[in-house]
């Protein structure tokens, strides 16, 4: 199919990594409120992880236009 192996691997290890922050099967949100104080609700947590959820994307449509980002350094070696 033409696609370097590398990229493809981080694009799902990014990709997986946005779904373990995200409803409906935010695990790592759950193991946060399983670890946070009673008194931190659950709101709180959602709003937290936002800005990781925006830069994973980000980085995600970065990749996308400029697959270099991925497989320069591996090519280095």
């Amino acid at each position: 199919m033409g696609l370097d192996p590398i990229w493809l691997g981080i694009m799902i290890a990014i990709n997986l990594q946005t779904s373990f922050l995200t409803p409906p099967f935010g695990f790592a949100l759950f193991y946060l409120r399983g670890v946070a104080p009673p008194s931190v609700p659950t709101s709180a947590i959602y709003r937290g992880v936002v800005p990781f959820i925006l830069m994973q994307l980000g980085m995600l449509l970065l990749l996308t236009f400029f697959p270099q980002l991925a497989t320069w350094l591996p090519t280095q070696f």
